[in-house]
């Protein structure tokens, strides 16, 4: 049973998923919009929303240093600098819900629930 298992698995071992999810988090900051599966756009949300929230906490410059390390663990080095720059100002006043997920028509190939995720 799976009781408290959250997330998906994705049809992935756990590297491979970690793996997916950093470079699809990085393409999601550096782009601000991208189409994947619905399934993926889904759990990217979750966590792209931690992120920001962990970014917002090191505002202030006791804690930045220690965030940044951080998030240079979940995204790469770039991302980092736009989501610490850019992002931080635009949901000043955002709690949650940095991103809207907006469904797309099925894949040809293969029917798969197709999305688009991005900033509001």
């Amino acid at each position: 049973m799976r009781h408290q298992n959250k997330g998906r698995e994705l049809g992935r071992e756990r590297s491979q998923r970690k793996a997916l999810f950093r470079t699809m988090l990085g393409s999601l900051i550096m782009q601000e919009k991208i189409e994947t599966t619905e399934a993926k756009a889904k759990e990217l949300k979750d966590k792209i929303d931690r992120l920001i929230n962990k970014a917002k906490k090191g505002q202030n410059t006791t804690r930045k240093l220690a965030v940044l390390r951080d998030l240079k663990k979940f995204i790469p080095a770039m991302a980092v600098k736009k989501l610490m720059g850019d992002f931080l100002n635009k949901f000043e006043k955002r709690n949650s819900g940095y991103t809207r997920i907006i469904k797309l028509s099925p894949r040809k190939s293969d029917s798969a629930r197709m999305s688009i995720i991005e900033f509001v």
